[in-house]
């Protein structure tokens, strides 16, 4: 289930993000927890599984455009298709006409459209 981003859950959601290649660097991933707490165009959802989060994905929109910035799974949840639930649940709010990835994230995503197109 998608739960919505607050600073109650921001170590947890650090140690999401940490999992991506381009938050490695601490001082980069506190950038990034800035943006998605100041930003109102930035949303951050963690993925919870029972009492456990186990992934994360963060847009930047832009209007109903929403741009994928961040997604990813803890290792030990990885192939099991938490992160396309993710992106089905990003859909289902209803909050965006399309949903893009990035640069960054648009290999991941990519591989995903087609089985989200079909939901």
């Amino acid at each position: 289930m998608l739960v919505r981003y607050k600073k109650a859950l921001e170590k947890i959601a650090m140690g999401l993000l940490s999992f991506m290649p381009q938050e490695k660097d601490v001082r980069r991933l506190m950038e990034t927890i800035q943006q998605y707490e100041q930003l109102d165009n930035w949303m951050l959802y963690l993925w919870k599984e029972d009492e456990e989060y186990v992934g994360i994905i963060g847009v930047r929109t832009e209007d109903t455009v929403a741009t994928i910035q961040h997604i990813t799974v803890i290792p030990s949840y990885r192939g099991e298709g938490v992160a396309l639930e993710m992106l089905q649940q990003l859909r289902d709010l209803n909050l965006f006409t399309e949903i893009k990835p990035n640069d960054e994230t648009e290999p991941f995503v990519q591989k995903c459209m087609p089985i989200l197109e079909e939901g």
